[in-house]
């Protein structure tokens, strides 16, 4: 039997593997990318007895290959909270998937596990700008808010360290940062004696100073558009930025749009979070879009849809 573990290469993705694999240790097959790369399973070979466990990625962006999968003889659980489409009924697949605007991935194996590795959860929760979910489900690990925040710091650098066109972009790529991750049962053992730790805060820290140079190109007081270079620090930022400036202004949508190198953008979208509704219509408007109701993306913008986007962008948060 083969185990093939899955999963988003953000903080939400690595801290929902980190929990299940706590619980249920496995030499397996690691299968991940930077945060946009999505269509993971497709790089998958499993077969009749092997075991492929799936973690934050759309099961609507990997219908086929999961349809290929079962229909090979592989049995699949599949744990995740974006946009799914209608979810295939297959006696191997086994689907805890809920979309709701408050709930991540790391939210839904605590619940699967009754939250014995809750402070995992918790720092997955922070890191996919789930503030308020973070906490609530924290209230039983009572923590003082010292404690807290040092949980939501290492959520953001996780977060941080998974965005970028490709993994040469990142500090770390997300397979080797699980793997550093994967032997500290307690977050707050590795944010004091891992190195990864400090090397990420210095790296997010760096980056966030230069974040905070740019203006937005266009304002309202419903919304506010952004326009990165093609840098990598840029490529970095774009997602943990967009959570800061909707933290910030929470009644605001706000889209990031990152130049790319071989031209177009890489685009990212956060709704306001008084509503935390409208990203994913967005950006699935798009041939590369994807993503959840509060926070969404498109892989590549080419240049010429440049306009349809603001308009799209002014269309849906306008007046919400």
């Amino acid at each position: 039997m083969a185990e093939f573990d899955v999963f988003n290469g953000d903080a939400d993705g690595i801290c929902a593997l980190q929990q299940l694999r706590l619980d249920e240790p496995a030499r397996s097959r690691l299968i991940t990318g930077v945060k946009r790369e999505i269509e993971l399973l497709k790089r998958v070979s499993a077969g009749a007895g092997d075991r492929v466990t799936v973690l934050d990625i759309s099961l609507d962006k990997n219908r086929e290959a999961l349809c290929r999968l079962l229909e090979e003889g592989a049995e699949v659980r599949y744990f995740d909270h974006h946009f799914a489409g209608e979810v295939p009924s297959h006696p191997r697949l086994t689907a805890i998937i809920d979309p709701s605007p408050n709930v991540c991935t790391s939210l839904l194996v605590d619940a699967h596990l009754e939250g014995r590795f809750r402070a995992w959860a918790v720092t997955g929760a922070f890191g996919d700008n789930l503030d308020d979910s973070a906490r609530q489900a924290a209230i039983p690990l009572g923590l003082d808010e010292q404690r807290l925040d040092q949980l939501r710091q290492l959520g953001i650098y996780l977060n941080y360290n998974g965005y970028g066109a490709t993994v040469e972009d990142l500090h770390f790529p997300p397979d080797e940062l699980y793997l550093a991750l994967h032997p500290y049962a307690d977050p707050f053992a590795f944010i004091e004696k891992s190195d990864i730790f400090r090397r990420l805060k210095a790296g997010y820290e760096a980056d966030m100073e230069k974040a905070g140079k740019l203006r937005p190109e266009l304002e309202t007081e419903h919304y506010a558009l952004y326009r990165l270079p093609a840098e990598p620090w840029a490529r970095r930022v774009s997602g943990v930025l967009g959570n800061r400036l909707a933290r910030e202004a929470p009644q605001r949508a706000h889209a990031l749009l990152t130049r790319l190198p071989e031209g177009g953008y890489l685009v990212s979208v956060r709704a306001p979070l008084v509503s935390r509704e409208g990203a994913d219509e967005l950006c699935r408007r798009f041939p590369t879009g994807g993503g959840r109701k509060a926070a969404a993306g498109i892989n590549r913008l080419p240049e010429e849809d440049l306009d349809r986007f603001i308009a799209a962008f002014e269309e849906v948060f306008g007046q919400r």
